[in-house]
Formats: C-alpha cells, structure tokens, sequence
C-alpha cells in the first residue's frame, strides 16, 4: 500500500506548456526557479506561479489540474487495474469524473472522495478495490462502494 497521491492543485503539465509556448522538451530544466515534479517517471509538471517572467502570460490559458491525477499514476497509488480509469465497461469507471490534456488522462480522485463522504489525512494509506480483495485491519476504515467495491483507509 502507499500513501494517497497528492492531487495537483499547484501545478500545471509540463506537455501542455512546451506545446504552448513552442519551447523544446528539456527547456523547464533550466529554469532554476521552477520546481517540478515527475510521476511515474514519466509525467512532469511544474509549480503554478514560478515560470520564468517571459511565460508567465501561459499561465492564464492552462488546464487546471485541481484533484486529479493522471490515470497510471492513480491507479498504481490506489491498487487498482487502470482499466477501472480507462474502460467505461468498468463498474466504477463512471462514478469518477476525467479530464484530456495533451493525450494524457487525469482522473478526479479528490471530488470522488469529498462525494463519498471517504476522509483521508494527510499520511493516511488507502486501498481500493473488490471487497472480497481488502484487508480490513482494525486501525482502519471501511468504506463500502457500488458494485461490490469498498475502499479501505489505514491512519
């Protein structure tokens, strides 16, 4: 198990900014006061508010990314197939709301939990899945999903 994922309130997709600023591929790496982070070795992103001063204008035509995370990254965070992300024949697939940006798929797992009334803190583990596939421990909490499918959160 692992921690739940941070979503990405304050950061923008490194894909969609090369893109629309028309700058190469390794450009944001010598940007010194720029943060950013990779998920899964494979996503980039860089912090909202810390572009250089000649792209800051970018910003404003950005896709926000509040709650969501991409689909692998997400899945691999949860336990979960990514199929239940990227398969509508999935049981779950429609109760999670999805956004495209540059051919990547992000899924809202922060509105999916507020919706499920599923409280996560900040260093909690969460599991999701079958619930015959769900180790229930006592200092956990169960929450029971549609479809045969529960989440389990470990404090």
């Amino acid at each position: 198990m692992s921690h739940l994922p941070n979503t990405l309130n304050s950061f923008w997709l490194w894909r969609e900014i090369s893109k629309k600023l028309g700058v190469s591929n390794p450009a944001y790496k010598y940007w010194k006061n720029t943060p950013n982070l990779k998920l899964n070795n494979k996503y980039i992103f860089l912090q909202k508010e810390t572009l250089p001063q000649k792209y800051e204008h970018v910003e404003s035509i950005l896709t926000d990314l509040s709650g969501h995370l991409p689909i692998k990254f997400a899945s691999d965070q949860l336990h979960v197939n990514e199929h239940l992300f990227s398969s509508d024949k999935m049981k779950l697939h429609r109760e999670f709301e999805y956004k495209f940006v540059e051919d990547v798929k992000f899924v809202n797992i922060k509105k999916f939990f507020r919706e499920n009334g599923i409280k996560v803190s900040k260093n909690s583990l969460v599991q999701l899945g079958k619930m015959k596939d769900l180790d229930l421990v006592g200092s956990s909490a169960f929450y029971n999903l549609k479809n045969d499918y529960g989440i389990v959160v470990y404090d």
